[in-house]
């Protein structure tokens, strides 16, 4: 998915559906919510991807004893551990989950997708190999409206609006 990806944990997320939530590239959570693994509980393996997003989230120890002992996490110490982004109040969590949307989707969306390749291969990726690739990437949106857009903008001293071209 080229696009950035929200998870608005609301509750409990547990098995796929954590994975699920692993999978986007930002997480939120309120203060209640519980994440855990769940697999070794139910003698499964886990699936969905948990274990590739986890081990990048969290690095390969935590996240084996995460899998193994399948121990349910607090929003906050899902928070700690760099799993979730920010933890939101019941009473605000819509809104600021969907504020961000907002934003992402107000962004410069062909940006952003470079931006996120770029992340995603910084993972295991070589550093030449990512260097050039933003290279690249820096050229290409160089050369979009939205780039212009951005820089007028800034002469303007306005916000900018992008189009995704």
């Amino acid at each position: 998915m080229p696009k950035p990806t929200i998870a608005a944990i609301g509750g409990p997320a547990a098995g796929a559906g954590l994975s699920l939530a692993l999978a986007c590239d930002l997480r939120y959570a309120v203060p209640g919510a519980v994440l855990t693994t769940a697999f070794a509980k139910v003698a499964f393996a886990g699936d969905y991807g948990g274990t590739w997003f986890l081990t990048r989230l969290v690095g390969s120890s935590k996240a084996k004893e995460l899998y193994y002992f399948s121990e349910r996490l607090s929003a906050e110490e899902a928070q700690r551990l760099g799993i979730v982004n920010a933890i939101f109040p019941p009473a605000d969590f819509e809104w600021e989950v969907m504020e961000r949307a907002r934003r992402l989707a107000q962004g410069p969306s062909i940006a952003y997708r470079y931006m996120k390749e770029n992340l995603n291969r910084a993972v295991s990726g070589e550093l030449g190999e990512c260097m050039d690739l933003e290279v690249t990437h820096h050229a290409h949106t160089g050369l979009t409206e939205d780039h212009r857009e951005a820089a007028q903008a800034f002469v303007d001293k306005r916000a900018p609006r992008f189009h995704g071209r």
